[in-house]
């Protein structure tokens, strides 16, 4: 086999392929077996037609077709492995001539990734936020603390925001009770907006033995699908906290006093927050790179892309929304050729232990067993996926400490001493 390649755009290639028949005779061997299998000859049975026969009554150029159809994506891959082409779209398949016993030749032309030239990484410099704590970020976290010491008190009012509510629901479609609708003695905080849609609205002001029906959507159902939820209130609760003083700081933590746990507060927020600045860091030198580099991408993939996403959504004729998909299709793009740029360069490779700490810890994200979440993505195929994931986030942990880091008041951050070990694990979930 002989090939050329020819560049028609940083993002299409063009392969012209030339193949001696000689290097066919397997796959025309391999057509004659598939075409005995399929006739009809009176006197053979099937699949032993001799070849003679089959020329005589099917004709050689059928075969001939079977045999092309079979070797063109052998052929056209040990091109494409030839001449390293990293193919990333449909090829467009020619056969330009054919020859028996002789030669087939034929070009095919494929979207490929563009060549990313990355910049030398010691000369970037991004800029983070400052590491401030603030008196109210305390006071958030001291009312959070407060919330998890409160009691509930049972009151004799109507529901106020806030209130505890304890409910018996009932789920409904066109009259009928929704099997498996039904909940007893649910605690529900009114305002939290974290059950069903309306629940919220129609609760504040009823009474306890007060019923109201109104109409939602069902979780579980077609999605549009409209029912009536009928809630019944048996308890109203309002949570009592208790009083912010020493007092509070001794039955809620090992400090004696309000001043020592407030203290403690603004080291742990400060420590936070300087972890955060490696995630800004990381977060800051992609969209640095995606703004200086130019990253050319295939209109065609793109198109194909948005295509795909917009008949999902039933919208392919809205153009508006069209141009929307269009420019995240193409950036999301951009990000990955990116990424992958850098993987490359870093020659970065995950190890096993690496892959399953991440599955661990994503894992525990989803409330799934890490045994049960990789077998979901083994499914669903998105192993590969996955590896990528934690490759691009490692070789991505590999450049950033070579970028300088300064935050906004102009020190100099050492990315290295906030986690020296950064593992690939820490910066996907941190995405």
């Amino acid at each position: 086999m002989k090939s050329t390649i020819e560049t028609l755009s940083p993002t299409r290639v063009r392969l012209d392929i030339e193949v001696a028949y000689s290097e066919m005779t397997t796959h025309v061997a391999d057509a004659y077996k598939k075409v005995a299998t399929q006739v009809n000859i009176p006197g053979f049975r099937k699949g032993k037609v001799p070849a003679s026969m089959i020329d005589q009554r099917v004709g050689r150029g059928t075969v001939l077709d079977e045999a092309i159809n079979a070797a063109l994506p052998d052929f056209y891959g040990q091109a494409a492995r030839e001449h390293t082409v990293a193919v990333i779209g449909r090829p467009v398949v020619d056969v330009k001539e054919f020859v028996d016993n002789e030669k087939l030749v034929f070009t095919v032309e494929v979207d490929v990734r563009p060549e990313v030239t990355l910049p030398d990484f010691s000369k970037i410099e991004v800029v983070v936020d400052d590491v401030t704590v603030s008196d109210a970020d305390i006071d958030e976290q001291i009312e959070s603390l407060r919330t998890r010491f409160g009691t509930l008190t049972t009151v004799e009012r109507k529901i106020a925001n806030g209130d505890f509510a304890t409910l018996d629901m009932n789920a409904f479609i066109n009259g009928e009770t929704v099997e498996g609708g039904q909940a007893n003695d649910l605690s529900y905080e009114v305002g939290s907006d974290k059950m069903i849609p309306g629940l919220d609205e129609i609760l504040i002001g009823m009474a306890v033995g007060e019923t109201k029906r109104f109409e939602t959507e069902l979780v579980g159902q077609q999605e549009g699908e409209k029912g009536e939820v009928e809630a019944t209130v048996k308890a109203v609760k309002e949570r009592e906290l208790p009083p912010v003083d020493d007092a509070f700081a001794k039955l809620a933590s090992e400090f004696d006093t309000l001043a020592e746990l407030r203290e403690d507060f603004r080291e742990r927020l400060s420590r936070v927050k300087k972890m955060e600045q490696g995630t800004q860091a990381r977060d800051r030198l992609v969209e640095k790179l995606l703004a200086d580099l130019d990253i050319p991408v295939p209109d065609a993939l793109v198109e194909l892309e948005v295509n795909d996403h917009l008949e999902g959504e039933g919208r392919l004729e809205d153009a508006v929304h069209r141009a929307e998909v269009d420019g995240e299709v193409r950036a999301s793009l951009k990000s990955d050729f990116l990424l992958d740029a850098i993987v490359q360069t870093e020659e970065v490779q995950v190890t096993e232990i690496e892959l399953t700490e991440y599955l661990v810890r994503t894992s525990q994200r989803y409330g799934m067993a890490p045994q049960q979440f990789a077998e979901e993505l083994q499914k669903a195929g998105q192993i590969s996926q996955l590896v990528a994931e934690v490759t691009r986030a490692k070789a991505l942990a590999s450049v950033l400490g070579r970028i300088t880091v300064k935050d906004a008041s102009g020190a100099v951050i050492d990315l290295e001493a906030l986690r020296p070990q950064p593992t690939p694990a820490d910066l996907v979930e941190e995405a």
